[in-house]
């Protein structure tokens, strides 16, 4: 099957989309502010707007080495879920009711999101379709129940199981045995909203200097080529770019995610698949697939490619190898056959932070005023929002300003997490540990067991994921 697209790289699809914002001013030199945020993703967006909102006389400066949105805030797959990367640390460092506390309000940052969006008039075609997860193994079946029982003991009674029938209702998938539904979860264009989102913070009042790489950061200090910002509180929010800061190669790693998007679907094509609720579309595979149906009427589809670049080194435009093209589209057309004819219009790559133990965070350093969030393991486009206002709520009750709130109390505040192995290490084990993934799948598929492969389980209890 052919790999040639359209256009491959270009950041991503979005942007060639919907267009690469007007460039903002760099840094002009020394300055001070009451806050220095670094990284103009969705964590550090979603900081400032919460921080001016709470406490409007704040001057908060915000930094970005490219533009705002240029990493993982606008090349995700436009999942806005309730997911969070921990959650079963957390639950066994913090208690069960600790987890479930976290779990709602995961939960509710969905909804917290579509609201901003719409307070703020930004048109970034969310539809609220839910998550639809979906089994076409019977080891993936055997793992979608056991996840689905998992969630309604974490508090998400709303959520619905599925057989063959009514899951073909819902969507066709060639082969699907069952799915998993949730409520918390909607559809958007991440480019429209992290670009809506960063004119509503300059609104307020926010400074955001562009083409401003920060090469160190260090208490009450945030170094660039162009100057260094002095502030009592500096906030590290660069979550798949982490490792470029002096100090911090280690602290997360730089994971690889690829996609592709299809030319705009024929009706016939439609009439076959279905999807008429817009859900964002999963499955239970190791080596997983995560996709949409776009406004419209493509399929943007993704998965792990190339998972990891020697060194923790990160691409610059988001060019994507043939090898993992071919991937993402062999991988769509077992799913959606009627697909076997469509053009991929646009296939990209970015990266996304991934810590040690697999477990998202957000931290403030009382004594240094350094804080950081991030760590979300592909699930960023909501926790990037709950991290948002916890950052909020720590620096406000930091600077006196407010006590101790619900989300300051949150499991996943000042978790703390070792650093990655010297390459190669990391290097080798990561690479060992998705070609386990992704022969297991292959095996699975192959056979008729409905237990989880030994090569993902061994993969799992090695890698701690």
């Amino acid at each position: 099957m052919s790999s040639t697209v359209t256009v491959n790289g270009g950041i991503s699809f979005w942007y060639a989309q919907d267009g690469v914002p007007l460039p903002r001013e760099p840094l002009g030199g020394d300055v001070s502010a009451d806050v220095c945020i670094v990284g103009g993703g969705f964590t550090g967006l979603w900081t400032a707007y919460y921080l001016k909102k709470a406490a409007p006389f704040l001057n908060i400066t915000l930094l970005e080495a490219k533009f705002c949105g240029y990493g993982a805030s606008g090349r995700n797959g436009g999942w806005l879920y309730n997911g969070i990367a921990g959650r079963d640390t957390y639950a066994k460092d913090h208690g069960h009711d600790a987890a479930v506390r976290l779990q709602k309000a995961m939960d509710e940052t969905v909804d917290e999101v579509v609201a901003v969006a719409a307070e703020e008039r930004i048109e970034a075609d969310i539809h609220q379709g839910g998550v639809l997860e979906v089994a076409y193994t019977p080891a993936q079946l055997t793992r979608l129940r056991e996840f689905h029982t998992r969630e309604l003991a974490f508090g998400e009674t709303d959520r619905v199981l599925r057989g063959a029938r009514e899951t073909a209702e819902r969507i066709h998938v060639a082969g699907a045995v069952g799915s998993t539904w949730t409520p918390h979860g909607a559809r958007l264009h991440p480019a429209k909203l992290v670009k809506g989102l960063a004119r509503a913070v300059e609104n307020l009042g926010v400074v955001i200097h562009e083409s401003t790489p920060v090469t160190e950061i260090r208490p009450k200090h945030a170094v660039t080529p162009y100057g260094t910002v002095r502030a009592p509180y500096v906030l590290r929010c660069t979550e798949g770019f982490t490792a470029g800061l002096k100090g911090a190669r280690r602290t997360w790693l730089p994971m690889n995610s690829s996609m592709i998007a299809t030319e705009p679907l024929p009706d016939s094509v439609w009439d076959a698949i279905g999807w008429q609720g817009l859900e964002t579309l999963g499955d239970m595979a190791h080596a997983y697939m995560y996709a949409q149906r776009t406004a419209d009427g493509r399929i943007a589809l993704g998965g792990r490619g190339a998972p990891y670049r020697f060194g923790s080194k990160t691409d610059n435009d988001g060019r994507t190898q043939a090898a993992t093209v071919t991937a993402l589209r062999d991988i769509l057309v077992r799913l959606f056959p009627s697909t076997a004819g469509v053009g991929i219009a646009h296939a990209w790559s970015g990266v996304l932070g991934v810590p040690r133990d697999w477990c998202a965070t957000v931290t403030l350093d009382r004594s240094t005023g350094l804080g950081w969030a991030g760590g979300y393991v592909g699930s960023g486009v909501a926790t990037t929002n709950l991290a948002g206002r916890t950052l909020r709520d720590l620096v406000l009750g930091d600077s006196g300003q407010a006590g101790p709130t619900d989300l300051t109390t949150l499991p996943w505040v000042g978790h703390k997490v070792r650093k990655w192995e010297p390459e190669p290490l990391r290097w080798l084990g990561v690479q060992g540990m998705y070609a386990a993934y992704r022969e297991a799948d292959r095996r699975e598929s192959r056979g008729h067991s409905a237990d989880t492969h030994a090569i993902a389980r061994a993969a799992n209890r090695i890698t701690g994921h």
